[in-house]
């Protein structure tokens, strides 16, 4: 498995997260990245729990699966669509995210305030703001419907990387 670099930065350039993940393979959802029990990332936190990161073909999204026990069993950032740079991904966080809660299966929307406020701090277009509301209107839905790749296709990806050796950002 190859390493890949994926970077998640606020609409300003500046760094927000970034890690060393394993590719996986490829499917009609996208692209999917592992993510090992003790990876590090640049923060310097720890992933204890392993998880799998789908970067969609075309989408103003990105979601991570997680596994058990953690709480929230899907986590989808609302980004800018992926831009490749050979082994490096790089996406552009808009501050809204959907996650669905393992125990309850509770879809929510999450950081509306964040987003508000950075709409008006870094001048968000209206392009821009569009998209992001409708990546989460559709996330949203998907996640309660259970519509593909949140229904099941996910399970053979995180099974193919519950127990790899981790990734270490530095």
């Amino acid at each position: 498995m190859s390493a890949v670099r994926y970077e998640m930065r606020k609409y300003d350039g500046r760094p927000h997260r970034g890690i060393v993940t394993r590719a996986l393979g490829r499917d009609r959802h996208g692209i999917w990245l592992g993510i090992p029990s003790g990876t590090v990332a640049d923060s310097g936190k720890v992933y204890e729990i392993p998880g799998v990161l789908l970067v969609p073909h075309v989408g103003w999204w990105t979601a991570m699966f997680n596994a058990a026990p953690r709480n929230t069993s899907v986590y989808c950032d609302i980004t800018t669509p992926a831009a490749w740079q050979g082994n490096r991904v790089v996406v552009t966080d808009l501050d809204l995210d959907v996650r669905k809660i393992r125990e309850t299966g509770e879809v929510q929307l999450v950081d509306e305030d964040e987003f508000s406020i950075h709409a008006r701090q870094y001048g968000y277009p209206e392009e821009v703001m569009s998209q992001a509301q409708s990546a989460a209107t559709w996330l949203l839905k998907a996640l309660h419907n259970g519509l593909e790749p949140f229904a099941g296709d996910f399970h053979r990806w995180l099974a193919l990387f519950q127990h790899p050796s981790p990734v270490n950002a530095r």
